[in-house]
């Protein structure tokens, strides 16, 4: 499973609808191929796939006339109050250097998708920015996403302009680099891996404006027991998730699965209820990530992913597919950039 691959917040969601709309796209194409709908991102508590996170933002790419510094639109928008505790916890922090411990820490309360890794030498410290897991496609969008998103954290716990000393992406220049360098306060180095931000070591230990002992301490024990919700409530999730994975041809049904947990069948669904997923979900999420991982190598064809899922016909995964990704599995696999053998 990819280091992204956590629920989240519905949070991120609701700023890509918004985003979608000022650029003339219905909440409705972006939700296209997840298993989200509009009356669950009204209610505050709804957590969502990481992965359905990652469709919405597919299909606002797509969908967008002029996506060019797409994701630098969408990053900006990541307010401090967007990540709820997360965000206080930081800001509330005496200086950058705990605030970035505190980040660090508790990361699976934001809606990162690069792999986020800290180096500190005697005067600079950096933030690269890893994408070798993100899919093709959405790697360049999710990078300045990602990066964009840091920015403005940066600039909200100091309640001011400081410009990186050197921002690096690993993707080419688009031609226009006047958009980044308005954003970042630095020309960046284009094509120059690994993506990274670069400050003054000096910034580390300057008090934040907005430090708080108190609330902070408070801040940082709200995230701990928010974690731990979280992993709880995938615990069952998770033991269902192996079950399916071990044999994927041979997948159990609900009933065989409640038996070898050790549960009876009406246990199960309540406990699945109560983590906020269902059996029908799991399945779906342990097939759509298999049919990721199968279609990724372009070696198989439809047939034979479809026969290594457990389908009984090749129509039934391409139905499937298309209902996870909106798309079929050719088309995926030609915006994520690889080559595919189609079913003959």
């Amino acid at each position: 499973m990819a280091h992204w691959d956590f629920p989240r917040s519905s949070a991120s969601i609701d700023i890509l609808l918004q985003l979608a709309g000022e650029h003339g796209v219905s909440a409705d194409a972006c939700l296209a191929g997840t298993r989200i709908t509009r009356d669950q991102l009204l209610l505050p508590d709804t957590m969502v796939s990481a992965r359905d996170e990652l469709q919405v933002a597919r299909n606002l790419q797509t969908l967008v006339a002029d996506p060019a510094g797409l994701g630098l639109q969408a990053g900006q928008r990541y307010h401090l109050s967007t990540y709820g505790i997360w965000g206080f916890a930081l800001l509330s922090s005496p200086t950058l250097r705990s605030a970035i411990e505190i980040g660090l820490r508790y990361l699976d309360l934001t809606f990162i998708f690069c792999r986020l890794r800290v180096v500190e030498d005697a005067d600079s410290l950096s933030l690269l920015l890893d994408d070798s897991e993100i899919p093709a496609d959405m790697r360049r969008f999710m990078i300045e996403r990602d990066a964009a998103a840091i920015m403005t954290i940066q600039r909200e716990l100091f309640s001011g302009e400081l410009p990186f000393r050197v921002m690096a992406f690993s993707f080419p220049a688009d031609g226009d680099s006047a958009r980044y360098e308005a954003l970042f306060g630095t020309l960046p180095l284009f094509a120059s891996p690994p993506t990274r931000a670069v400050m003054p070591q000096a910034l580390l230990d300057m008090p934040l404006p907005q430090a708080n002992p108190i609330t902070a301490a408070f801040c940082e024990m709200q995230c701990r027991q928010l974690v731990a919700r979280r992993h709880e409530r995938s615990g069952l999730s998770g033991r269902v998730r192996d079950l399916l994975l071990r044999n994927p041809r041979h997948m159990p049904d609900m009933a065989d699965a409640a038996g070898q947990l050790c549960l009876s069948l009406r246990s199960l669904h309540r406990h699945l209820q109560a983590e906020g997923t269902t059996w029908r979900q799991l399945v779906d999420e342990v097939r759509e990530a298999l049919a990721e991982e199968l279609l990724g190598g372009g070696r198989l064809s439809v047939g034979e992913v479809s026969e290594r899922l457990g389908y009984a016909e090749p129509a039934s995964f391409l139905q499937a597919f298309r209902r996870w990704k909106g798309m079929t599995p050719g088309r995926w696999q030609r915006h994520a950039g690889t080559k595919f053998h189609h079913l003959r």
